[in-house]
């Protein structure tokens, strides 16, 4: 289960109603015909499953393969949209600057653009996926982390998830507070529009529809490590698998 993060946000604690043969058949059908589809009807499909995915209790559109790679998951039943008029991302914890940015001031920061493997925990991959967005530790640095903090925790608009890195983590140059993925602004059914990016680890440590940075003074496990997951997740070092680095 490749959370949050990740496109598959997690589906260890979902029910719902039985899924009836006809929609599963006509899922199944669908993500088919999309593998052999043109470009545009890929980016069409994808669109149009992360939409089903909103209102999916079952979790079947998980499994379904796209255009893209992503599976689309999230750890509740509903998230809220927010855009330009109500999105804020605070800074707050152990710091001597709280802040809180509004879209338009993050797009007015310094932007870094990474293109980079993405792995989800639970094997699938999808290769050379551009993002692009402001380097956390440049927040990090405007909000003036004291002494005595040595982790950052990160809270989700999802009122559910939530992840953890360390200080040193944090401040890596492959982690981005990310704006945009695949050179368009981040959809909803990615993380949108602000999620988090960590380059070097596997997906469900880059937490979607990201809302709060805590600085910490310890690693808080965040939701899915809480269920089993490794805290310190770097692809192909930990969770048991030998997957290739994707940083």
């Amino acid at each position: 289960m490749d959370p949050h993060s990740g496109d598959r946000t997690g589906d260890a604690d979902r029910t719902g109603a039985p899924v009836g043969r006809r929609l599963v058949l006509g899922m199944l059908g669908l993500g088919a015909g999309a593998m052999a589809a043109a470009p545009w009807l890929q980016a069409r499909l994808e669109s149009a499953l992360g939409v089903v995915a909103e209102n999916d209790p079952t979790g079947v559109t998980g499994y379904l393969p796209n255009g893209g790679g992503f599976r689309y998951y999230s750890v509740t039943s509903s998230v809220p949209h927010k855009d330009d008029g109500n999105y804020r991302l605070t800074v707050g914890g152990l710091v001597d600057r709280p802040g809180s940015y509004r879209l338009d001031e993050l797009r007015a920061l310094p932007q870094h653009r990474l293109v980079r493997d993405v792995q989800c925990v639970t094997g699938w991959r999808v290769r050379q996926t551009p993002f692009e967005g402001v380097r956390l530790s440049d927040l990090l640095d405007a909000a003036g982390v004291r002494r005595q903090a040595t982790a950052v925790r990160f809270t989700c608009f999802d009122g559910a998830y939530s992840e953890s890195l360390t200080l040193d983590q944090a401040r890596r140059k492959d982690v981005l507070v990310a704006l945009r993925m695949r050179d368009k602004p981040l959809g909803h059914s990615h993380g949108g529009p602000v999620r988090l990016y960590v380059a070097p680890m596997y997906f469900y440590k880059s937490a979607k529809w990201l809302s709060g940075i805590t600085l910490t003074d310890e690693v808080l496990p965040g939701y899915w490590e809480r269920r089993g997951y490794d805290v310190d997740a770097w692809v192909g070092r930990s969770n048991g698998r030998d997957d290739d680095p994707t940083a």
